[in-house]
């Protein structure tokens, strides 16, 4: 299977050269100078991975993936100058995948492109099967309603829009109810790598606590047990 990789980046020379690197692995690659471009592109093309910068003209790498997110599932690699902490979390918390600060190692680029096809591949793989063994099954704990299949998110009869990692850890909770998982635990399960920081976890945890409980300060589903993770409470 050939995988199409959409490049998202101002910069003509940094463009051309992660081209030239796809194309040598075997990709067939589409180049976009900017976010707009990018999102265009998506509608054109079976784009299976994104690499996008962040800082980008006319429509910047944020809002792209905010957009393409709302349509698409596929894996997206930001790439930022930055080097802060703060930047890779609010990168990976609007949707991206993974984050790789210029300037780069082709062989990392590469490396992390081929990690996240895997992971991708694997999880649309396991959605075919579920899609023949559980035409339409749901996760139910008490107001929260979770289906696999739709990506679709129920709380207290709203439904709410989660990114893809939201999207999976809540999933990760609903299967295991009650179950603690340290933050370690969740990010080797949902990003399928050994956890250097825990910080992005704190972020996502957040971010779902916000859209799914009616008081961030009274948690009535996603609680801390202090010392060891999370779980997602049940009865």
């Amino acid at each position: 299977m050939e995988h199409t990789i959409l490049v998202a980046e101002d910069d003509q020379g940094i463009r051309e050269a992660i081209g030239i690197y796809m194309e040598n692995q075997g990709y067939h690659v589409v180049l976009a100078e900017n976010g707009q471009e990018g999102l265009e592109f998506m509608k054109q093309y079976p784009i299976h991975l994104a690499i996008v910068d962040i800082m980008m003209p006319i429509m910047d790498g944020v809002e792209m993936v905010k957009q393409a997110r709302k349509e698409y599932d596929f894996p997206i690699i930001f790439l930022s100058a930055k080097s802060e902490d703060i930047d890779k979390i609010n990168g990976l918390t609007i949707g991206g995948d993974d984050y790789v600060t210029k300037p780069f190692a082709s062989m990392e680029l590469i490396a992390r492109v081929r990690a996240q096809l895997r992971r991708y591949e694997q999880i649309l793989d396991l959605k075919a099967g579920k899609e023949k063994e559980e035409p339409n099954s749901s996760y139910i704990v008490g107001d929260l309603e979770l289906n696999p299949l739709t990506k679709e998110v129920f709380a207290h009869g709203k439904s709410i829009h989660l990114t893809p990692k939201e999207f999976q850890i809540l999933e990760l909770f609903m299967q295991h109810p009650n179950q603690v998982f340290s933050a370690e635990q969740i990010y080797e399960k949902i990003w399928q790598e050994e956890a250097i920081t825990t910080d992005t976890i704190t972020v996502h945890i957040r971010k779902l606590r916000e859209k799914i409980e009616l008081d961030t300060k009274k948690p009535m589903y996603i609680q801390v047990v202090w010392g060891v993770g999370y779980k997602l409470k049940k009865g």
